[in-house]
């Protein structure tokens, strides 16, 4: 038997087969020793196949004779595998974008595949920056507040510069990010979906860079952020409507490093 074990920043994602399927787990990162112990349970003869940026650690204290798969590798592998499975069109080249604790940037291209960007944008400036604000850390809660929130109590809208005039752009477009401060009373939910509005805008920009330079049509986005996570995958659809790309997103695409190291091996 073997498992794929993707150990990120935030989180460590498990992939193993078991009957012919495919079967996946997470576990906090601060739960390593758990998330261990459950696997020499579930599969106690297991090879595991190691990658993401903590993978040395668990390499070093419990899978010390295993190999560890490149990050980046692995990601690529596992995203072109899903794509097929969840019968999605896999256009060659694609752009794959990976919104983890941070973002990364990959051209897929065949078998070949290149990281050509990052940013610190993130799901850990989601959660980092949203604790801060609000002094609430539990992701899940936050993505309920993104949701509950009107980002336009926060942000400065073109709408609201313009005020009475018609604004040669969308008015409901972001002038500047938290421009309003405390001028404008706000909740803590307001809050939060600024953070994902901020974040969204961010990777959204990056992302047009990246098609226009690169000249690619299709792009891909997976990540742990993603998962329930409604305010930002509303709003990169949105966004991306509107600079007329089309977003492809995988369910399990939180899983594409525990996978790709699983068939890497």
């Amino acid at each position: 038997m073997k498992v794929g074990i993707d150990a990120g920043g935030s989180l460590i994602k498990i992939a193993y087969q078991e009957k012919n399927r495919m079967h996946y787990k997470k576990f906090p990162i601060t739960e390593m020793e758990k998330a261990i112990s459950w696997l020499k349970i579930a599969a106690p003869n297991a090879k595991a196949a190691l990658t993401g940026g903590k993978a040395h650690i668990i390499q070093q204290n419990f899978y010390t004779e295993e190999v560890i798969v490149p990050e980046f590798q692995a990601t690529c592998v596992g995203a072109k595998l899903f794509l097929q499975e969840e019968g999605k069109k896999s256009e060659d080249p694609f752009l794959l974008v990976n919104i983890g604790t941070g973002t990364s940037w990959h051209i897929v291209r065949g078998e070949e595949f290149e990281r050509i960007l990052g940013s610190g944008m993130g799901g850990g400036t989601f959660t980092g920056l949203g604790s801060l604000l609000t002094n609430v850390e539990d992701f899940s809660e936050l993505t309920k507040l993104a949701t509950e929130g009107d980002r336009g109590k926060v942000d400065l809208l073109v709408r609201d510069i313009y005020e009475s005039a018609q604004p040669p752009i969308d008015g409901n477009l972001t002038a500047a990010n938290f421009a309003k401060g405390k001028k404008v009373k706000h909740t803590d939910a307001d809050q939060i979906a600024a953070i994902s509005n901020m974040i969204v805008e961010t990777i959204v920009l990056l992302t047009l860079q990246a098609v226009t330079i690169h000249q690619v049509r299709q792009v891909v986005f997976i990540g742990s952020t993603l998962i329930g996570n409604q305010s930002l995958r509303k709003g990169l659809e949105f966004y991306m409507n509107r600079i007329g790309l089309t977003a492809e997103f995988l369910e399990k695409g939180e899983y594409c490093g525990a996978v790709g190291a699983y068939f890497s091996v």
